[in-house]
């Protein structure tokens, strides 16, 4: 009987997880939302070439009618060569693809009728990239980036956006091999701004033609620089530089060999150090904050270090900057005045120094010789005097003004006094026929 009622409820077991299953596939693909993608996801690309990137979307099962679509882009390292391409399922534009090659953004809106779309793979644009700069950059989804469902509340339910990796590089040269004794890596910044360039000579050829530009493709023109095999140049604005150079062998100008140099002789952007929790603090080891920006090869790293400022102590600094990150806890600090020296190093060695006063006082009430000490604040001396002076001068207006009043009480009382003084005279006073009468 037991093994009957078990074969019977395995029976019902397994009949209701066949009726279920779909219902749980179809509810885990609905959890799992819908999704963009970009394809290819990785790829290695030379500077000056261009490449494609198409952006797809997976709607998890759902119908979709509409798409938001926002990236960002390193302007640096790539441009948008052409904002769409090929194929794609949008059937109307809503917002036209717009771009910025100099903020790094791309964004349109486009459409499907209703029902609208249910794919894994649904191609919604290709994007063509130009490579400026070597290195590796990525395209990402912005987070306003939407997939709406085919409902009549137009529901975002993208739940995840894959970014694209990309590698730059230089290219193989064409023509001389060219290298360069001031900026031998050209994948690095250098803020020698005054570069020098040296390339090789093969036999038999008689002239040489080069320049310096920031396009990555330019080709020197066909007039002859002479046969010398190095150039210097002095004071070159900062950016990312190219130096072409192409040789005349038998009369006949070959192939263009391309150098990358980046210069940045620019120190990060000036900053001031923020001290929390202020700073004229009892705190013994308050927090420094420091952020700042560069322009160009950006940020490396921080290094601080603080002096004792102390009038009654002699100058004393810490000894060499340390690296930090913001925000750094200070050790503990004596009673005293320090100034703390925060340095910003780009990734070109340049740096920018901010730097801001602290004063660390002892908790509680202190008598110095500028005056009291209530914590971090100080109420001086002749502060104090002062506050004596006016409390007695206000006194003494008290103690006049009451005087004055207790006076004219006095007086009105008199006048009182005198006044009843009269009256009872006149009534009490005796007059000549009642002395008659008595006899008087």
């Amino acid at each position: 009987m037991t093994e009957r009622y078990q074969l019977a409820m395995n029976r019902i077991l397994l009949i209701s997880l066949a009726f279920l299953a779909p219902l749980m596939v179809a509810s885990s693909a609905q959890a799992a939302g819908a999704s963009f993608y970009l394809s290819p996801t990785t790829g290695s690309f030379f500077v000056g070439s261009t490449f494609d990137v198409s952006i797809f979307v997976n709607t998890g099962g759902e119908n979709v009618n509409a798409v938001e679509v926002n990236l960002k882009f390193d302007p640096a390292k790539l441009q948008i060569a052409s904002p769409t391409a090929g194929k794609s399922f949008i059937q109307v534009w809503v917002s036209q693809p717009t771009f910025s090659n100099t903020k790094g953004t791309m964004s349109f809106i486009g459409g499907v009728p209703s029902p609208g779309i249910n794919t894994t793979s649904g191609l919604v644009s290709t994007i063509t990239f130009r490579a400026i700069a070597p290195g590796e950059t990525s395209v990402l989804f912005l987070e306003t980036s939407k997939i709406l469902r085919n409902d009549a509340q137009g529901t975002n339910i993208a739940t995840s956006a894959a970014r694209g990796v990309y590698t730059l590089l230089i290219p193989p040269p064409e023509g001389p091999k060219v290298f360069s004794s001031t900026h031998p890596d050209q994948n690095k910044w250098y803020k020698n701004n005054n570069p020098t360039f040296s390339w090789e000579k093969e036999e038999g050829v008689t002239d040489f033609s080069y320049s310096i530009s920031q396009d990555p493709t330019e080709a020197p023109d066909n007039k002859s620089e002479g046969d010398h095999t190095s150039v210097s140049f002095s004071e070159i604005e900062d950016g990312t530089w190219y130096f072409h150079v192409k040789a005349k062998k038998n009369e006949v100008w070959g192939g263009t060999s391309h150098y990358l140099a980046q210069i940045d002789n620019t120190p990060p952007a000036a900053f001031t150090p923020i001290v929390e929790p202020s700073a004229k603090t009892t705190e013994k080891q308050p927090l420094v904050s420091f952020v700042t920006t560069d322009a160009l090869s950006g940020i490396d790293y921080y290094q601080i270090k603080y002096i004792d400022i102390t009038p009654e102590r002699k100058a004393e600094e810490t000894g060499f900057f340390t690296e930090a990150s913001s925000p750094y806890k200070l050790p503990p600090l004596e009673k005293g005045d320090y100034l703390v020296v925060v340095r910003a190093y780009d990734v070109a060695g340049n740096w920018q120094e901010g730097n801001v006063k602290i004063q660390i006082f002892p908790a509680g009430i202190f008598f110095t010789r500028s005056g009291i000490q209530f914590g971090a604040f100080l109420f001086p001396w002749w502060a104090m005097i002062l506050v004596l002076i006016i409390i007695i001068l206000l006194l003494i207006i008290y103690l006049w003004r009451r005087h004055k009043l207790l006076i004219k009480k006095q007086r009105y009382t008199i006048l009182g006094m005198e006044k009843r003084l009269e009256e009872h005279k006149g009534k009490y006073e005796m007059k000549p026929e009642d002395a008659d009468i008595k006899g008087l």
